[in-house]
């Protein structure tokens, strides 16, 4: 990490689900917090208890929009790059989207950081840069990394862009890999999901896939913790991170918990069948932490804790 003690923060898309969370936190340890957003999928009622606070400044604008974000770099300590199209599903419907809003978007911060000499960087990535991994749980250093959804594929550019900024350009990062991450302000994923269509037929709730899809599952205040405290406790010029449970739930489960907390009983569950709820959907996760736990940090809760907090924040 750079010697100059960090103090002033731009965090991009930080009007979404995860984005918003960090904010909070960051406002509440006393930094000086710029949100960057475009307000596609962030909202600005996330951050409005914040807008009149001296230490914060809302710009409403899109990374597509090089002045603006070269603008908004200008005295920064560091950039927290939460912002992009989180839906893994849209790629196969439009497939430039996860293109624009996630590799050109994060190519134009790189070149803004560049030209004003914003020298630490830490990224949203996701475990799906790793595809259909062989190795489960899977550890940070697994290869060959073969995404098959185009958002998969768009996060592992970003991942490549950083890195090579920061060894070209003297620049800091730190990589994170995220597991499911979930809780409340969320506003797509399975949980979401199952509650809206529980919401419109209490008897019957459709299953994508077969519902034995195994994933890891984390609540987002400990997904913010974990990133604060590896951004801490790891000063390597590159420093990649999963971040997750160590435990997994299926689609079915997932399913009962969400009934169980609306007080429905009696619940038929259907299937769309297959083992992938739809093109790109990798159907077993579990990330290995143990390089996280290294430096000293636990998650403090399991995927069905995860999931049971954040069906009751979402409700």
């Amino acid at each position: 990490m750079s010697e100059k003690a960090i103090q002033k923060i731009l965090v991009t898309g930080g009007a979404g689900f995860i984005g918003s969370h960090l904010v909070d936190r960051l406002l509440s340890e006393g930094y000086e917090v710029t949100v960057f957003d475009n307000l596609s999928s962030g909202n600005k009622k996330y951050i409005e208890p914040h807008l009149d606070k001296p230490n914060f400044t809302f710009l409403e604008a899109d990374l597509l929009d090089e002045p603006a974000i070269n603008k908004a770099c200008c005295g920064i300590d560091m950039v927290y790059h939460a912002a992009a199209n989180p839906d893994v599903r849209l790629g196969v419907e439009n497939t430039k989207v996860h293109f624009d809003q996630n590799i050109r978007a994060t190519y134009n911060l790189l070149e803004a950081m560049r030209k004003n000499e914003v020298p630490n960087l830490a990224f949203t990535s996701t475990s799906t840069v790793y595809g259909e991994a062989t190795v489960i749980p899977t550890p940070e250093d697994y290869g060959p990394l073969v995404p098959i959804s185009l958002y998969g594929a768009s996060k592992l550019a970003c991942e490549a862009l950083i890195t090579s900024y920061s060894h070209t350009f003297d620049m800091n990062c730190w990589i994170f890999r995220f597991a499911n991450i979930i809780g409340s302000r969320s506003n797509h994923g399975i949980i979401f999901d199952f509650i809206n269509k529980l919401r419109a037929n209490p008897k019957s709730l459709e299953i994508l896939g077969d519902g034995k899809q195994s994933k890891s599952y984390l609540h987002v205040p400990e997904c913010v913790k974990a990133i604060l405290f590896a951004v801490e406790h790891s000063r390597n010029t590159v420093n990649i991170f999963n971040i997750g449970s160590e435990d997994t739930l299926s689609a079915t489960e997932i399913g009962e918990v969400v009934a169980e907390e609306m007080g429905l009983q009696d619940v038929e569950f259907t299937y769309t069948g297959g083992s992938r709820g739809w093109k790109g959907d990798v159907p077993k996760m579990r990330l290995d932490v143990a390089k996280l736990r290294e430096i000293g940090w636990n998650a403090r809760c399991t995927s069905q804790e995860s999931v049971r907090n954040a069906v009751r924040e979402l409700l």
